[in-house]
């Protein structure tokens, strides 16, 4: 993007704040005024001192000079100091203000994509976070820099080279020829270092990406003991980091070495010039100092290029991938517009297939009738494809082919979130939300009284467990076990009370009794509704109405449990296993010894 682009696209967000944007214009032209005030006043006092020691006047007669000088440049400096304030001010409330847009309009976008834009290695959640933080910060820089150091810097830059030019051609005629030869160089300076500020951005994601990973795998690796093993891999990715920094600065360095040698030369040649004048009686000899304090009111900008230009190549760099987020249109879950008003739950796949953005094919030709008020179970080793299935079930991924319809009518035309309303899910690993048990109970129903959560706890066995803890249902939910917080999962299923539920592996985290506790309260809830389940456990798929099994994506075979088991087939052998597993043998045995 180009930095044209980049205010263009800021456009929008910097408009609702056009009028301190114009009385920070208003300041800035004040400020370019007051910043001459000292060349003029220097020039004077120069030319009246020496006029009064050629008269050879003293200190009596100069009292009033003195007093002259003292009130303006007091009254300037209390004026400038109010205009800087106001320039800082204003300048900055612009800048949080649509920072805090941005930040918000990233998140807004993001929370209507669908889950193949998050499935995708490019958009890891470290990744996103370092895009959408740094592109925030550096484009909110852009605009402070704008109103409160470029503008500013610029506008006084051009008001003394117009003084300057006034006041004589030739002086003028330096400073403005100092000018383009300085942007040359820092034009080619920002094209030798975007290259490796976007090497630097991908090194900053990965980096961000692969400490979050190192928390969040923190068992794993100290179970393995491979400490060491993971910090060298962090060093490596660091050390890469810091090659880039390096090339960064030594390219800065060695630029602005340059460009301080053109602007010491444009001094140079101005005391040349203004001395030569000055001898010619040309100019008097305050002139001198009154052109060399304009050309550094003219190379003030320039001493300043060098820091701008960086926060500007910055803002280049992570606005593209900043703005990448808020364009990801093909990302936006696509919803229909009708609105399920009584869901029974029947479902036609016929002929469906899918692959993932990364190309993983994941479902082939599948067809499957899953019947309204009836228990479904989707058996399978890992892998086969079962979790897809519930996710193309519940509209979080639409089929690549085939069609997918529920109660007659096609998933792509339904209100999605108006659908999922309707439908009420349990995973293996859910989500604990950073807050207290009652608040995440609440997700399943918002408007829920407290009466409602303990109802909803007590049929998933946590009610008694949570008023044993001191703070009771104000615990924080992160703090408690695996099995405990898959109850909370199951709570919020059962406060939404929705008619359509798909179970995946829902008390994969839980104790021999909690199980049972849970299939027991499980059981209740399924009574004229529709289950989809995914189980390796043979109780919760003993007594469904259908069977389909799953092997590498397509459907194997299905039917009841007896059915299947008669075929000797796939479902037969996952059964089996699962018998030996758990030693039913060595239970029946010691069963029948009771």
């Amino acid at each position: 993007m180009s930095i044209w682009q980049i205010f263009q696209r800021l456009q929008p967000y910097v408009k609702p704040y056009y009028r301190q944007i114009i009385f920070a214009l208003f300041l800035t032209l004040l400020g370019a005024i007051t910043a001459q005030v000292n060349p003029w006043v220097l020039r004077y006092t120069v030319d009246s001192v020496q006029s009064m020691l050629d008269k050879q006047w003293g200190i009596i007669q100069g009292k009033e000079l003195l007093v002259r000088i003292s009130v303006i440049l007091f009254l300037k400096e209390i004026v400038n100091s109010l205009i800087v304030f106001g320039q800082r001010y204003f300048g900055e409330k612009i800048r949080i203000k649509v920072s805090s847009d941005l930040a918000q309009e990233a998140v807004s976008r993001i929370l209507t994509y669908n889950l193949a834009f998050f499935s995708d290695n490019d958009n890891q959640k470290g990744k996103l976070q370092t895009r959408i933080d740094r592109g925030v910060e550096s484009l909110t820089k852009l605009i402070q820099n704008f109103f409160i150091d470029i503008l500013p810097l610029f506008a006084n830059a051009l008001v003394a080279l117009v003084i300057m030019f006034s006041a004589n051609f030739y002086v003028g005629s330096i400073a403005l020829a100092i000018l383009p030869i300085y942007f040359w160089i820092s034009f080619k300076q920002a094209g030798e270092l975007q290259g490796v500020r976007r090497k630097l951005k991908r090194q900053r994601e990965n980096k961000s990406s692969g400490l979050i990973n190192l928390i969040e795998s923190i068992i794993v690796i100290k179970s393995f003991v491979r400490e060491k093993f993971e910090g060298e891999k962090q060093y490596q990715t660091q050390m890469e980091l810091m090659e880039s920094q390096l090339k960064t600065r030594r390219t800065n360095f060695a630029y602005d070495g340059i460009k301080s040698f053109i602007e010491q030369i444009g001094v140079v040649l101005i005391i040349i010039l203004t001395a030569y004048l000055v001898l010619d009686q040309q100019m008097s000899i305050g002139a001198i100092m009154f052109h060399i304090l304009l050309f550094n009111n003219v190379s003030a900008p320039i001493r300043q290029l060098h820091r701008i230009y960086d926060e500007m190549n910055d803002a280049l760099t992570y606005s593209e991938g900043f703005f990448d987020i808020l364009d990801a249109d093909n990302a936006v879950e696509i919803s229909g517009k009708a609105v399920p008003l009584s869901l029974k739950g029947d479902y036609q796949l016929t002929n469906v297939s899918f692959a993932y953005p990364n190309g993983t094919k994941a479902l082939h030709n599948i067809d499957i009738n899953i019947k309204s008020g009836q228990t479904t179970a989707l058996v399978g080793l890992s892998g086969a494809g079962k979790s897809t299935l519930i996710n193309l079930l519940i509209g979080f991924y639409a089929p690549d082919s085939g069609t997918l319809t529920l109660d007659g009518l096609p998933l792509k035309d339904y209100d999605l979130p108006a659908l999922r309303n309707s439908i009420g899910m349990v995973l293996q690993k859910n989500h604990i939300f950073k807050g207290s048990i009652a608040e995440n109970i609440r997700y399943g129903k918002m408007d829920a009284t407290q009466e409602d959560l303990e109802a909803a706890a007590k049929q998933a066995y946590l009610h008694e467990q949570i008023m044993e803890l001191p703070t009771k249902y104000e615990t924080d939910a992160q703090m408690l076990s695996g099995g405990q917080q898959q109850r909370i999962a199951i709570a919020r299923l059962f406060l939404k009370n929705p008619p359509i539920i798909f179970l995946d592996e829902p008390t994969a985290s839980l104790d021999a009794i909690a199980t049972e506790q849970i299939k027991n309260s499980l059981d209740a809830i399924k009574k004229d509704r529709t289950v989809v389940i995914i189980s390796h456990s043979l109780s919760q798929i003993l007594d469904a109405d259908q069977t389909y099994v799953m092997k590498k994506g397509r459907i194997a075979e299905h039917g009841t449990h007896i059915e299947l088991y008669e075929k000797n087939g796939v479902y037969r052998e996952i059964f089996d296993a699962s018998a030996r597993s758990l030693n039913l043998d060595k239970m029946i045995e010691l069963i029948g010894k009771d």
